[in-house]
């Protein structure tokens, strides 16, 4: 199904950003209304990131109407908010296809689109690429301009600063837009910020401001008098001076909803020399109450109608695997007070609002950075605590180096709740957790769980609460889970230790995880003996020598990268006792994993019951 571009006279007349330049800018408000209805209508058609698009549909526009796209390059971070820009960079009518399989990719995608500069979807990474456009860009003197897109959030993260102190070292002309949303402008307010904006990014101030420095060359004691009194009067009204000590010329903040004033100030801006911030005012959600008024419920939205005003009711069904999580970590914190919770500003998809809520004192969001969070987990084990750190299995490797030297290396009892592992779907390769065990496996002193169901998940956390002996990790799938029922009473499991759940002939079928219905099922036809190993690491030497001994085939399933996972840390023990015996190893095969739901991606990759089946028999024959 698509929309009837017919209903929106202006956009229309924008396909494509060569397109929306030729327009008059007296039409740029009714394209910046128009675009975020068809935004509104296409995202209610396929689902997706929503609340932040919304918010940047005035910028966007300006963006493109005042600079050269694809010449001059535009870097978006994480990409949230980067659906009207696919909009208007000829994606329009294939909108709602967004972030299903075959479709566009949710995300900025450099194979997808010459507009996409840098392909993204973690934070923080927008300065970097920018100011190595801005360095080529200077090297080609081709007039070539840079800007970069980063939200407030991502703000907390400290490669932004790593980047913007090098940005401010090298002098290279690029233009940083700050996109805030988390604080409202008055009209008043806003007015005189966007003519203050308007008035320091223009001709006039600039030769003053450039003027002056050239006039107060080599008199050391004058300048600086003079650029503490720059400061002081532009300190009365801008927030800037961070930016200024990084060595950016800021502007703003400005009502990043005004079209019209984004881009006279942008048009001013865009002949500024050496890097410039502009500090933006928006509001999530703009345009849509319910999104205005629940940012964080409308950040991503599944298919529904626009016109209703509410999010489709889901009944209730089993349990998610971070509801299991949250649960537990509250069960375990009411008993412990040293339990302390930690999140790089995940609670909501890790299931720790009420933890969060119930246990105000031992929650702690780290926001934005990965790197710290994992530190922080580690500073507190070495003062007796026991932290609890729920990560996305793709944002943990951002913290892998801290893992490694800050937490493995000293044996501190961190519990890494790892939410995420395996396929994670429609938000593609930059979000599956296709790495975790490979990763994990190779670190001295870890303890990796993967359970096979909700219990087990909540017996596997409680079991790396009680192991002190160094780091412990339960690595668990999104969304539902399988509907086992959970134990209240919480034991903690013998280390390394797995169990056989069907006892058959020829073939032994070890599971990691929550493929362990998959294997099952797929053992019937064959009568296989099926394992749920339960550790990664270390691994039931015992068991496996055993299923070796009795069995013509060993197949181990995993939903991680065959490269350096579980199934290869078996290879590696058989090898070590100089066992020969065949083994296949199914799981993700070595390349990035698009988009697409769970279900389709597992059965492409043959990672469901009949997949496993298939190539179980394959190998036989």
């Amino acid at each position: 199904m698509s929309l009837d571009i017919t209903q929106f006279p202006v956009l229309a007349q924008a396909n494509t950003p060569e397109e929306l330049r030729q327009l008059p800018q007296s039409l740029l408000p009714q394209l910046a209304d128009e675009l975020r209805e068809f935004l509104l209508k296409s995202v209610g058609m396929s689902s997706g990131h929503f609340a932040s698009g919304l918010g940047t549909v005035e910028l966007t526009v300006a963006l493109h109407y005042v600079y050269n796209t694809p010449f001059d390059r535009l870097v978006w971070d994480v990409g949230h908010q980067a659906y009207p820009h696919k909009i208007l960079t000829g994606r329009r009518d294939r909108m709602p296809t967004i972030r299903q399989k075959g479709g566009l990719h949710p995300f900025p995608w450099r194979e997808e689109s010459e507009y996409d500069t840098f392909s993204v979807g973690h934070s923080g990474t927008s300065i970097s690429a920018a100011l190595a456009m801005a360095v080529a860009a200077d090297k080609e003197q081709a007039g070539r301009k840079v800007v970069a897109v980063i939200g407030d959030g991502a703000m907390t993260g400290g490669m932004v600063f790593e980047a913007m102190n090098h940005a401010g070292d090298l002098h290279k002309d690029m233009l940083m837009v700050l996109n805030d949303n988390e604080m409202s402008i008055s009209e008043n307010v806003g007015a005189l910020n966007n003519h203050l904006a308007q008035l320091m990014s223009g001709r006039f101030y600039t030769t003053i401001r450039e003027g002056g420095k050239k006039v107060l060359k080599g008199m050391p004691v004058i300048k600086e008098m003079a650029r503490r009194t720059e400061e002081h009067l532009k300190g009365m009204v801008v927030p800037g001076t961070l930016f200024e000590e990084l060595g950016f010329n800021y502007i703003g903040p400005i009502d990043g909803h005004d079209v019209d004033a984004l881009v006279e100030t942008l048009r001013n801006m865009r002949s500024l020399k050496g890097p410039q911030v502009l500090h933006i005012m928006t509001k999530k959600g703009k345009g849509y109450e319910p999104a205005e008024k629940d940012p964080i419920g409308w950040h991503a939205v599944p298919k529904f109608d626009p016109s209703q005003f509410c999010k489709p009711v889901t009944k209730p069904g089993k349990p998610s695997f971070s509801q299991v999580f949250g649960k537990w970590l509250c069960d375990i914190a009411a008993k412990d007070d040293k339990v302390l919770g930690i999140t790089p500003a995940m609670r909501e998809g890790s299931g720790m609002v009420e933890f969060s809520q119930k246990f105000p004192e031992q929650y702690f969001d780290a926001a934005i950075a990965e790197q710290h969070a994992v530190t922080l987990g580690a500073g507190f084990a070495c003062e007796g605590y026991k932290p609890v750190v729920a990560i996305y299995s793709t944002f943990l490797q951002r913290g892998y180096d801290q893992l490694i030297h800050d937490v493995a290396l000293q044996r501190l009892p961190v519990l890494f709740a790892i939410d995420r592992g395996g396929i994670v779907g429609a938000d593609g390769p930059t979000h599956q957790g296709a790495f975790d065990l490979s990763y994990l496996r190779c670190v001295p002193n870890m303890v990796i769980m993967a359970p096979s169901d909700e219990n087990e998940c909540r017996q596997m956390l409680y079991t790396g609460y009680c192991y002190d002996k160094g780091p412990s990790a339960v690595r668990y799938p999104r969304g539902s889970a399988t509907g086992a029922e959970q134990v209240e009473e919480m034991t903690a499991m013998a280390i390394g230790k797995g169990l056989v759940r069907r006892q058959g002939k020829q073939i032994a079928i070890l599971n990691f995880g929550t493929t362990l219905a998959a294997c099952l099922d797929a053992a019937e036809s064959l009568n296989a003996t099926v394992a749920d190993m339960r550790f990664v690491k270390p691994l039931d030497e015992d068991l496996i020598k055993e299923l070796a001994a009795n069995h013509d085939l060993l197949v181990t399933v995993e939903e991680n990268a065959i490269m350096g996972g579980a199934g290869s840390g078996v290879l590696e023990y058989l090898a070590s006792q100089g066992i020969s015996k065949p083994l296949l190893q199914i799981g993700l095969p070595d390349e990035f994993i698009k988009h697409g739901s769970p279900e389709e991606i597992l059965t492409e990759l043959k990672l469901d019951a009949s997949g496993i089946l298939e190539q179980i028999q394959n190998r036989l024959a």
